[in-house]
């Protein structure tokens, strides 16, 4: 791809035309939210950047100078272009007394309250290096005090993952930092960050754009923040969980409500209430701007129904008592009329997209139609805390529909369809070939119809990548699209598609997608259930086996059995086992990130084999290893 034109273009009339027509549609005179999100700040981010001892920039806001004071550019849709100006907000801020935020130095926020002798910190960010940051710019400008709590709302990496940089595991062990978090947390980090993790890693660049430039012509923002922070993801597993549907807990003085919201959001997600301070916490299952039912990393499918009927509930229990509304991105509302009257539009946001999805659906049309055809009641429509930043009206309905009936939308005729590259080539045979394709969309293009250009040429490119023309076409069109969307994430996946139809996938060094925190905390069971996502058929056809695993550090016994190319896993111990496996879980987590092998484990003795040791050579050299950068916009070669 090293011939290939690299540099992004110009936005074409058309675009210009459409985010200028923007302008029109939207209240751009309110300049509200600008105060709001700069109110309390007590010290900014030094430079906007997170740099390592050692100097390495984990956090760099200095890359997005050119968003300061400035209208939007024609290759941004002003709406996100004033969403990512909003998000340039950073530092230390006060919320009300003894209620501060770190925003800004991560895609989400850590929150800090003030105990009577510590401090009680909710979400430590997503990585050790901008969470210690954070914290030290705390300690700079208010007394410094011991942490005594840790406080995870959700299971999403971004809310827990820099909890070694404020705390230790051995004071969360000793019971001198409490680590409090909802109910199945690790559960919910095990599956979605493990079995699913390495293609979640590689569509999130798509959603977040890391990998993008930041520019007019590039990433500009995230949607919930600006982007994800680089450095260690670290985990130190709770040691207290709230259980009940709610729950009171006196923590170093500080009185907290706690609302769990399972399923909505995260699958394991809490509000929280602090009556003291007239503070409600809503985790991020209400922030300004329409959240995601599927994010386009993926993830099964929310229930939005009970999404909105948690803020109906909290809405209820706390908002007589509720003077300002916090949650885990972005900035506070202040003042209890305005907090209840922007709940009321976030309960009802998620239901009337949930309800009029299934109304729609009932009354027969296919997802693609519901998303063209749904919209927002017009005093949604035209409220900045609404609009679609990081999901949308289109793919949230989608995500309702998958929900509630499946990706098949019923047309026997849909049901079997060809794969994507036979498919392709027989659509651009009875196109009349690619040259002719290309003909016509190029007139397309012209016109502006990008979507359908994008679309058609991607069958060009799947019936034949090595097309450069249809390749540059589809990433033009992609481009167009990015530069029209008011979604950050929408934005991202097509100018990040774009750049990978030009140069191809970037080559990134080789890495572990499993951080050792990850590895340690998550059970032997999800292991098990993780090596049998790996497991390769073709490798396995034709074996039987059944191994004993015992773990000498925990006392714990799992059988696993191989037939049928498939693994499944029951509690042991075996009475038919092939081998005997004793062990420890560290020797296992080793093993499962091919860190040593099974000879090595035996000859250092961290295995020990009763039977043939061969048997459980054979059995790791059937699992499959997942590329990170593997093809999204071009066929992807199935690995045999």
């Amino acid at each position: 791809m090293t011939d290939a034109p690299t540099e992004p273009k110009n936005a074409e009339a058309s675009t210009v035309a459409a985010n200028r027509a923007v302008l029109d549609q939207l209240p751009f005179e309110d300049r509200q939210d600008y105060a709001e999100a700069a109110r309390g700040l007590i010290a900014a981010l030094p430079d906007g950047v997170v740099r390592t001892p050692g100097g390495s920039v984990m956090w760099n806001l200095g890359a997005y100078t050119f968003l300061n004071g400035r209208e939007a550019p024609p290759t941004v849709n002003p709406s996100l272009w004033r969403n990512a100006q909003l998000n340039l907000n950073n530092g230390l801020f006060k919320v009300v007394d003894r209620v501060y935020q770190i925003r800004g130095v991560d895609l989400a926020n850590m929150t800090i309250i003030e105990g009577e002798t510590g401090l009680i910190l909710i979400d430590p960010l997503g990585t050790a290096e901008v969470a210690r940051c954070g914290l030290d710019l705390y300690f700079q400008n208010r007394p410094k005090r011991p942490v005594h709590a840790v406080i995870y709302t959700h299971s999403h990496v971004d809310h827990y993952g820099g909890a070694k940089g404020v705390a230790t595991e051995e004071d969360a062990k000793a019971g001198r930092v409490k680590v409090i978090a909802p109910d199945g947390f690790m559960e919910a980090v095990g599956g979605e960050n493990v079995l699913a993790g390495v293609a979640m890693t590689r569509r999130a660049m798509f959603q977040f754009g890391p990998l993008l430039p930041p520019g007019e012509r590039g990433q500009v923002d995230a949607g919930l923040g600006k982007n994800i922070a680089r450095g260690q993801v670290t985990l130190i597993p709770p040691n207290d969980l709230i259980v009940r549907a709610t729950e009171c807990r006196v923590i170093d003085g500080v009185e907290i409500e706690f609302q769990l919201a399972p399923e909505s959001e995260a699958p394991a997600e809490m509000h929280m209430f602090f009556p003291q301070f007239g503070v409600l916490n809503m985790a991020e299952n209400a922030t300004p701007l329409l959240h995601n039912f599927i994010p386009l990393r993926g993830a099964v499918a929310r229930d939005t129904r009970l999404w909105s009927r948690y803020i109906s509930e909290a809405m209820r229990m706390y908002g007589d008592r509720t003077e300002a509304l916090i949650a885990q991105h972005h900035w506070p509302t202040w003042g209890r009329a305005k907090v209840m009257a922007f709940l009321a539009r976030q309960r009802d946001l998620y239901k009337h997209i949930h309800d009029q999805a299934l109304r729609m659906a009932n009354l027969g049309l296919r997802p693609a139609e519901i998303a063209e055809t749904l919209q927002l009641p017009q005093e949604l429509r035209r409220d900045w805390t609404v609009r679609g930043y990081y999901g949308t009206v289109s793919h949230n309905a989608k995500a309702v529909f998958q929900r509630y009936l499946s990706w098949y939308d019923g047309n026997p005729a849909n049901l079997n369809p060809l794969p994507p590259v036979p498919g392709a080539r027989k659509l651009v045979e009875y196109m009349g070939g690619a040259d002719a394709v290309i003909a016509k969309a190029r007139a397309d293009f012209a016109k502006g119809e990008f979507r359908w250009v994008a679309q058609v040429m991607n069958q060009v490119v799947f019936a034949d990548p090595t097309n450069r023309d249809a390749r540059e076409l589809c990433a033009d069109a992609l481009e167009q699209l990015g530069y029209q969307a008011e979604s950050a994430t929408w934005r991202n996946a097509y100018l990040f598609g774009a750049r990978e139809l030009r140069m191809g996938p970037l080559q990134l060094n080789p890495r572990t997608i499993l951080s050792p925190d990850l590895v340690r905390a998550i059970t032997t069971e999800t292991f098990f259930d993780f090596m049998a996502v790996r497991l390769n058929a073709d490798r396995a056809a034709g074996h039987r086996f059944v191994i004993d695993w015992r773990f000498s550090d925990t006392g714990q016994s799992l059988v696993l059995n191989l037939e049928h190319s498939t693994l499944t896993h029951t509690p042991g111990p075996a009475t038919d086992s092939t081998l005997v496996v004793t062990t420890t879980r560290p020797v296992l987590d080793s093993l499962m990130v091919r860190q040593s092998t099974v000879a090595q484990s035996i000859e250092n003795g961290g295995l020990k084999v009763g039977g043939d040791a061969a048997v459980l050579e054979l059995l790791f050299a059937m699992l499959d290893d997942f590329p990170l950068m593997f093809d999204i916009l071009t066929p992807a070669p199935y690995p045999r």
